[in-house]
C-alpha cells in the first residue's frame, strides 16, 4: 500500500503580470496553430496509429509507469465516471491525477492533480523545454497533451491517475498505459466515420483498451456489443464485469431546483444498499453511478476506500474536481439548464428529462459542429419548442443559417443568431419566469455560457 499524500493543497497563483499572462496565451495559441487539434478541426487531426505516442513515451522515460492508472473509455458518461472516481480517491486521501478532454474554458482543465489544474507556468515551461522535440516529431495536439499530463503526474508523484480516453480506444493516444482496471461506460452512435460504420465496430475499437489479465468493467449491457467485449476479455484473459448486472441505482426526488439529487445503489451480489446524493442531476447519471460503484469495488484491493469516502466523493465531485456542463442549472427564472450531451444517445437522455419539467414554454439554444450527423439527432428534438440556432466560436462550428435550414426539414422552427451570447439573450428575453431555457447540442456551445 502506498503512503497517502497528506501535504496541504496549494492554489495555482496564476500569472502575476500582464506579460506572464500573454506568454501563457501565446503558448496555447502556439499549440493550437502548430499541432492539429480534433476539437478544432475534426477528422483531419485524427491519427490511426500510436507511433507518436510511443515515441513521446520513450522520450519522457515512460512516466505513466510511476503511478497506478484507471483507464476510462465509452461513448457517453466517461467524463462523469472519471470525475467521480477521482473525487472519491481524493476523499480517501490518495494523491490523484485526472486527465480528461476536451476542456470547456481553459486548456489546463484537461490536467488536474487533486482537482487543481496544471499551473500556467508549467504549461509554458513544458513547451519551451521540449519545443525542439515537439517540432521535430510533429505530434497532434492530443498526443502532445497526453504526454504533458503523464509527465506532470509523474513529477507530482501522484498515487493514481484517472485517464479518460479521447476518441475510440485501440488507437487513442492514451492507450500506451498499463491500468489496474479498464472501464468502458457504453457504446453509442458517435464518431462512426472514424471508428466504424456499425455499433459492433465501434465497440471493437473501444475494447482495444482491454489489456492482458487486467479486469474490465462495462457500464451498460447492450445486446449488440456484449459479445464483442466478452470475446476480447477471453482473448486477453481478463475478468469482465457488467456493472448493470451487479449494481442497480435509483435516483430519487427529481426536483429540478435542488442542488443535490439523492440516490440509492443496491449491490446485487452482496445484497447491500448504499445511499448518497449527487450534484449531477441528470437522469443518465444512474448508469454512471452503477459503473462507479462497480469500479470502486474492484479497487479496494489496491486502495483503502471507505463507504464515507464514496459518499463524500460523489457529493463533492464538482467542488473536488471542477466538473461542469452536465445538467448544469445556470438560471432559475426562467429555469435555464445546459448540458454537453452531443450525440444521439446522450441527447435522448437529456431531452426526455427536459420534457418532464412542468414548464409553460420551452426555448432551445442549440448549435453543432459541422461534421455532426444531424439526420439522427434533429428528429429527436421537440416540435413544440422555440429554437435559437447559433454557432460557437470555433473553426468546426456549423453555420447557424445552415442549421436553421436543416432543422426546418424536421419541423423545428426558430431564428438564427451568429453568436451564442446573442442567442441566449434572445431566449431569455422571450421566456417568461415559468418557461424553460436549454443550451446545448455541442460542448463548445455550453463552454460559452458557463
Amino acid at each position: 500500500m502506498w503512503k497517502k499524500d497528506r501535504r496541504p493543497k496549494t492554489e495555482d497563483p496564476g500569472p502575476r503580470t500582464q506579460e506572464a499572462k500573454m506568454n501563457y496565451i501565446q503558448t496555447i495559441e502556439f499549440l493550437y496553430s502548430q499541432f492539429p487539434a480534433y476539437h478544432r478541426i475534426g477528422k483531419a487531426a485524427y491519427k490511426n496509429n500510436l507511433d507518436n505516442s510511443i515515441a513521446l513515451d520513450d522520450y519522457f522515460g515512460h512516466p505513466h509507469k510511476k503511478f497506478k492508472i484507471i483507464h476510462v473509455a465509452g461513448t457517453n458518461g466517461k467524463g462523469s465516471v472519471s470525475h467521480m472516481l477521482a473525487s472519491i480517491l481524493q476523499e480517501a486521501g490518495w494523491k490523484t491525477g485526472l486527465y480528461t478532454s476536451p476542456h470547456l474554458k481553459d486548456f489546463r482543465e484537461r490536467i488536474r492533480v487533486n482537482g487543481k489544474t496544471i499551473p500556467r507556468i508549467e504549461v509554458m515551461a513544458f513547451v519551451k523545454k521540449h519545443n525542439g522535440m515537439i517540432e521535430a516529431l510533429k505530434p497532434s495536439f492530443f498526443e502532445m497533451t497526453v504526454a504533458m499530463a503523464f509527465d506532470h503526474f509523474a513529477s507530482e508523484k501522484v498515487d493514481v491517475a484517472i485517464i479518460e480516453v479521447g476518441l475510440g480506444g485501440r488507437l487513442d493516444s492514451t492507450n500506451i498505459i498499463d491500468p489496474v482496471v479498464s472501464v468502458i461506460t457504453n457504446i453509442g452512435h458517435d464518431h462512426m466515420d472514424l471508428l466504424g460504420d456499425t455499433i459492433q465496430k465501434v465497440a471493437a475499437e473501444k475494447a482495444g483498451i482491454i489489456k492482458p489479465e487486467v479486469p474490465v468493467i462495462v457500464g451498460e449491457t447492450q445486446p449488440d456489443t456484449n459479445e464483442v467485449f466478452l470475446a476480447k476479455a477471453v482473448e486477453t484473459g481478463s475478468t469482465i464485469y457488467f456493472a448493470d448486472k451487479n449494481f442497480k441505482c435509483t435516483l430519487l426526488d427529481p426536483e429540478h431546483f435542488s442542488e443535490h439529487r439523492k440516490f440509492t445503489v443496491n449491490d446485487l451480489t452482496e445484497s447491500r444498499l448504499f445511499s448518497g446524493s449527487t450534484p449531477l442531476g441528470g437522469d443518465y447519471q444512474r448508469c454512471n453511478l452503477q459503473t462507479v460503484y462497480q469500479t470502486i469495488k474492484l479497487l479496494t484491493d489496491d486502495f483503502k476506500i471507505s463507504e464515507r469516502n464514496i459518499q463524500d466523493g460523489i457529493r463533492k465531485v464538482v467542488k473536488n474536481t471542477g466538473f461542469q456542463g452536465r445538467w448544469q442549472v445556470i438560471g432559475r427564472e426562467p429555469l435555464t439548464i445546459c448540458d454537453t450531451g452531443h450525440n444521439k444517445e446522450g441527447l435522448e437522455y437529456v431531452l426526455q428529462q427536459l420534457l418532464k419539467i412542468p414548464a409553460t414554454g420551452m426555448h432551445m439554444v442549440i448549435g453543432f459542429v459541422s461534421d455532426k450527423d444531424l439526420s439522427s439527432i434533429l428528429p429527436i428534438f421537440p416540435l413544440n419548442a422555440r429554437y435559437y440556432f447559433t454557432r460557437a466560436k470555433v473553426q468546426r462550428a456549423m453555420d447557424e443559417k445552415v442549421l436553421q435550414s436543416r432543422a426546418a426539414v424536421y419541423g423545428l422552427k426558430g431564428e438564427s443568431y451568429n453568436d451564442v451570447s446573442t442567442a441566449l439573450g434572445a431566449a431569455k428575453a422571450n421566456a417568461s419566469a415559468s418557461d424553460l431555457v436549454f443550451i446545448g447540442g455541442s460542448t463548445f456551445i455550453v463552454a460559452e455560457v458557463i
